[in-house]
């Protein structure tokens, strides 16, 4: 191959373009890595709309990750204590349906559980779907969405009758106002934040609001930072709801025709006047005024948020909270305004489409719904009543079905549990318990390896065809165009050969990706998220959002256009929801704050997130010499006067301990930081430094709507470490060894 490839980034969810060329091209020299290996060049493509050529470090350099330590061949063990032995592919899949079959003939199918990924192609995500909760019956399929964006999606359903994103990123370059809570976007989601820095710059009139404990880089670009103390997300917007409505910032008119349950929520506000909110939040009367008049004066506000607010025990509570406050100035609909949750991987919204939750089914369907089941049942030829009414289990209700033996099979794919649950070392504990682990991914090793029977080697970006989806609703084409290493396999072909070897060999009669795709897009017919004119032939010319309906009749077209709009950039520009009244639903919430809240023993608040150049668990980053040299090492980050009063130095080694596991890190005291609030990155798991896990810390109580925990806050004590009791050279030992 000797011409480029357009694809998309595989990494967060701003889904950028990128334009891919071989190592070695007529009259180039051959570009390679460090170690003398050919690597692709890779470049923003110029022509995606959503990243206009623009692209940060990890989509620059994923190309060094594609050749270092991938899993070649299927392997298998009778117990964790042996050693893995390479298998083929028949005998592991003999080994993988005899044990399902035995499971549905002893404790049943809701014995079966498969936790999937963002990563994860919407080809993937479907089969996987179509497996476990049509064939097999189980609605026991989640994914690690569910500890990133379900409490956008829960309150997306509960306020506007459906998931979906309205916005869509021009309106960066539109609005009056940005008021971004829960998201350093500038680290998390660069390519969103440089084009709203660059539209910033030169419109001095726009304002920026961030909202978060830490200074971060988005907090430094802000008009106005406001360091609330963790937990107090929900008494901000109320006390800014307070004022607006004290200052008759409101449209009443839209209030009137286009919303319902004001009234509870205005009674809410009502107790939270500027002065006790100031208080709670701890920032200063003036700043929640100047918030709340920068909303209000705006013609055009958009909010911006992730993790920062989902990952809560009250995430669902915050994002119709958000939302309210659009609602009640009517910012929603219209170019440059609305409530836009920023995607945490780069497929969740693909994931979504398709049903990639324990409680959903694909095309924005869920499964308590009766006539959602029976629609997927007929479109799949199954049997009424197959697809079982019941929610599935989530990722922690995996987590303890293995303690209680309810789960006698836990599939993992895509994705790095044994660093990214919440109380690590319980959910160690859990996947010792498990019976029977399949662990199918990439790369060997990763932290999970160490807890599977059968290791699976996929095929990944660059080695599969396949669609995904980001934020704003843009569906992007990631083609093939490199050999998988060894006997490595696309995820949804493994899926769909173990359905075949179960007895489905009709349901999953698919020849190519392609073919996938386009039975899928045929469930969200007359969807809030119809696909029906999307396919891989229209994809290789160029991404496009939904909805993008098949051209149909003029008669059926004009009866959906008071229902849907057909095709465009925003949700809702008729002003009519997806509810039963057509109106949207404000949600009347008071402020609950932490699940676990600092007191004498555990007086900080720990706080977790991401850094600029790593991945999640540096599965893929971890692997990339111009990454490790950016972010060599895990840190804590103190404020200076809590440094000082214990005793804590710059650098100076300092263990976190919480009421369910510690963890050491070097200082960094900085001012960046709110008193009383710590950070740590998340993405240090045991293969690269030792006693680094911050999920070590962290709880598993979750938001009751979404059942999204709240990996963002838990309470923590701080003890300065003797330095000649730290091993320092743990991290660098690691890397050796993994060849990194």
């Amino acid at each position: 191959m000797t011409e480029s490839t357009k694809t998309v980034c595989p990494y967060c969810g701003v889904g950028c373009g990128l334009e891919v060329s071989p190592p070695a091209q007529l009259g180039k020299a051959t570009h390679r890595d460090s170690h003398g290996n050919p690597i692709w060049r890779v470049r923003g493509d110029k022509a995606h709309p959503s990243s206009q050529g623009m692209v940060c470090v990890k989509g620059a350099t994923i190309a060094e990750s594609l050749d270092k330590n991938r899993l070649h061949y299927p392997m298998v063990r009778d117990s964790l204590d042996r050693e893995f032995r390479r298998v083929s592919w028949d005998e592991a899949f003999d080994i993988i349906v005899n044990r399902i079959q035995t499971l549905r003939l002893t404790t049943g199918s809701e014995a079966i559980c498969m936790y999937g990924s963002g990563q994860f192609q919407t080809e993937d995500y479907y089969m996987a779907q179509k497996l476990l909760k049509g064939c097999l019956g189980t609605n026991n399929f989640d994914a690690n969405s569910r500890l990133c964006m379900s409490s956008a999606v829960a309150g997306y359903i509960q306020s506007f009758g459906s998931d979906g994103p309205p916005c869509c990123y021009e309106d960066l370059e539109l609005t009056d106002c940005a008021f971004l809570i829960g998201t350093n976007t500038a680290e998390c989601h660069p390519i969103i934040f440089n084009r709203l820095e660059k539209y910033h710059k030169k419109n001095r009139k726009v304002k920026v609001i961030v909202v978060d404990p830490r200074r971060t880089p988005t907090a430094e670009a802000a008009d106005l930072h406001l360091a609330i103390r963790p937990g107090t997300d929900i008494d901000l917007l109320n006390g800014i709801a307070h004022l607006l409505m004290r200052w008759n910032y409101i449209d009443t008119a839209f209030i009137d025709d286009c919303t319902s349950n004001f009234p509870a929520y205005a009674e809410v506000i009502r107790h939270y006047p500027p002065e006790v909110v100031a208080r709670q939040c701890g920032i200063s009367v003036e700043d929640l005024e100047t918030a709340a008049r920068y909303w209000g004066q705006s013609n055009r506000v958009l909010s911006l948020w992730s993790m920062g607010v989902n990952q809560s025990s009250e995430g669902t509570a915050k994002v119709r909270t958000i939302i309210n406050l659009h609602l009640m100035t009517g910012q929603i609909g219209k170019p440059g305004a609305g409530p836009f949750s920023l995607t945490g991987q780069p497929n969740a919204m693909g994931g979504r489409e398709a049903g990639g939750l324990s409680h959903l089914l694909p095309g924005y369907r869920v499964v308590k719904n009766p006539q959602h089941r029976a629609e997927v049942e007929e479109f799949w030829g199954l049997k009424p009543g197959q697809i079982s009414p019941n929610p599935g289990m989530t990722a922690w209700d995996m987590i303890t079905g293995l303690e209680n033996g309810n789960v006698g099979l836990v599939w993992v794919a895509a994705t790095n549990p044994a660093v990214s649950m919440p109380d690590l070392e319980r959910t160690k504990k859990a996947l010792l318990r498990s019976p029977f682990t399949i662990y199918q991914d990439a790369y060997y090793p990763t932290e999970t390896a160490a807890y599977a029977h059968v290791l699976l080697p996929a095929a990944q970006w660059s080695e599969k065809t396949g669609v995904m989806t980001n934020s704003e609703r843009m569906v992007t084409l990631g083609p093939a165009f490199r050999q998988p290493p060894g006997e490595a396999k696309p995820d949804w072909e493994i899926f769909a050969e173990v359905g075949r070897r179960l007895g489905y060999h009709k349901e999953f009669a698919f020849a190519n990706s392609a073919e996938v795709y386009a039975e899928f897009v045929k469930l969200t017919g007359d969807r809030p998220c119809d696909m029906t004119g999307i396919s891989h032939q229209l994809l290789q010319q160029s991404p496009t959002q939904w909805p993008h309906p098949q051209e149909r009749g003029i008669e059926e077209v004009e009866s959906r256009l008071s229902r849907i709009p057909l095709q465009g950039k925003r949700l809702y520009t008729n002003l009519r929801f997806h509810t039963p009244d057509g109106r949207a639903r404000f949600g009347a919430y008071h402020s609950r704050g932490l699940a676990e809240p600092p007191d004498p023993n555990y007086p900080f608040v720990l706080t977790t997130g991401r850094l600029y150049g790593h991945w999640h668990t540096q599965t893929r980053t971890g692997r990339i010499e111009k990454i490790c040299q950016m972010h060599p090492e895990p840190f804590v980050e103190i404020h200076p006067r809590d440094a000082a009063k214990l005793g804590i130095t710059d650098s100076q080694w300092v263990e976190v301990r919480s009421r369910r596991g510690k963890a050491r890190f070097p200082a960094k005291v900085t001012k960046a930081i709110a008193p009383g609030t710590v950070f740590v990155p998340m993405h240090w798991g045991a293969l690269w430094a030792e006693n680094a896990e911050a999920n070590a810390l962290t709880h598993p109580e979750s938001c009751p709507d979404s059942l999204q925990p709240e990996l963002k806050a838990c309470a923590v004590q701080l003890v300065p470490v003797a330095a000649e009791s730290v091993v320092t050279d743990k991290t660098t030992r690691t890397r050796a060894e993994i060849g990194a």
